[in-house]
């Protein structure tokens, strides 16, 4: 079984670039015919209308009943990004913006430093998860790609354009600023340093030539305000969000009030574990798997995680399973089966709506298999020696 499936995941389609790119596409096409024949522009409608109210100088947070359901979380720069698309009929606007996330996704995968097969297989593992997050119009795609493209930017010594992509994800989501993770890898730190500054002052200024200085200004607290009340809400257990480890717990327990910071620390500091190992910095699979813990780690330890941000940490199991050394371990193909199951396919119909229902939701369980395979990762950041893995040379 094991040798059939190290077959499968090395010579058999994923030498066939036009199947993966072809079926990539169609999903997103699937997704975006069932978008527009039900009619549900509401994520897409609540990003639209981010930029006539930078434009109106409302604040953008608030909600707006009369054109879309729920409220926006997204930085005023964003507002800016969304604007070649708000203006186009929304149908059109739509369209557009569906397959710009699914090709910024595909152009970060295929840019990571691994072989064609390895990057082949990391779309074909997560094209599902895709496929969940575009089905609700959002920017998560888009924000996996920016952490992806940091690490490779900083891996090509093109520091400038790591710091851009750094300051871009944290003026959008804040999500970006997990590109500081990737830091002490560069060769031009100082660079990278010049850069962030650069960016963070062009991010912090463009929405300025929409609206006025002062409004931008105080859509700024404002932000604050929004995403500090949202992250309270979150934990209440009552939204579909906290789809995390700590919201896992307290879901378990049935106790809402089980604070975060516990489970923050104790991730930071095996989180940070790693870097102790210097001598390791040099090693390309040390190196990615570091990426893999920090994609997985942006949305385990966060409150504000649904079903559609996993596309984000599912990108990280992916490179984990590409990169382990083969053949294959037995445990090593049963855990990442299991993140298929239980992350990826259970949102969809392809999986026993009782279980969903029943027990996945009500206990975050989709979750689970990703803080299983963080904790793997920690632990083979921590004890192995990288100095072999041939699978990313």
């Amino acid at each position: 079984m094991l040798k059939s499936v190290n077959t499968f995941f090395t010579e058999t389609i994923f030498k066939k670039k036009v199947y993966i790119f072809s079926l990539w596409y169609l999903i997103s096409a699937i997704a975006l015919i069932k978008i527009l024949k039900n009619g549900n522009y509401n994520n897409f409608l609540i990003f639209k209308f981010t930029f006539f109210s930078l434009l109106d100088q409302k604040n953008l947070f608030l909600p707006q009943p009369e054109n879309f359901q729920h409220y926006n979380l997204y930085g005023p720069i964003f507002s800016v990004l969304i604007a070649p698309f708000a203006i186009l009929p929304n149908w059109l606007g739509h369209t557009l913006w569906t397959f710009f996330n699914s090709f910024i996704l595909l152009f970060a995968i295929r840019k990571l430093p691994l072989s064609s097969g390895a990057t082949l297989a990391i779309l074909l593992i997560a094209a599902h998860e895709n496929l969940t997050s575009i089905l609700s119009s959002q920017f998560n795609p888009s924000m996996t790609a920016i952490i992806l493209l940091t690490y490779t930017f900083i891996d090509q010594k093109k520091d400038f354009w790591a710091a851009l992509m750094i300051v871009l994800g944290t003026f959008i989501k804040l999500y970006g600023i997990v590109g500081l993770a990737f830091f002490l890898f560069s060769k031009n730190k100082l660079m990278l340093v010049s850069g962030l500054i650069f960016w963070s002052a062009i991010a912090f200024s463009i929405p300025m030539l929409f609206s006025s200085p002062a409004y931008i200004v105080q859509t700024y607290k404002d932000w604050f305000e929004a995403i500090t009340e949202k992250n309270q809400i979150n934990s209440t257990m009552i939204t579909d969000q906290d789809i995390c480890l700590m919201g896992m717990v307290r879901r378990i327990y049935g106790n809402p009030h089980i604070p975060n910071w516990p489970f923050l620390g104790a991730g930071i500091i095996l989180f940070a574990l790693p870097y102790l190992r210097i001598s390791q910095y040099k090693e390309p699979a040390f190196r990615l798997l570091i990426l893999a813990s920090t994609l997985i780690f942006t949305v385990i330890f966060s409150t504000s995680s649904e079903s559609p941000t996993y596309i984000i940490a599912f990108a990280g199991v992916a490179i984990w399973f590409v990169t382990q050394e083969r053949p294959l371990k037995t445990w090593q193909v049963v855990l990442f089966v299991f993140a298929m199951a239980l992350t990826s396919f259970s949102p969809s119909d392809l999986f026993p709506k009782f279980i969903r229902n029943e027990f996945i939701k009500p206990y975050s369980l989709k979750a689970l298999p990703c803080v299983l395979i963080w904790f793997v990762i920690s632990y083979q950041l921590l004890t192995r020696d990288f100095r072999n893995n041939a699978q990313v040379k």
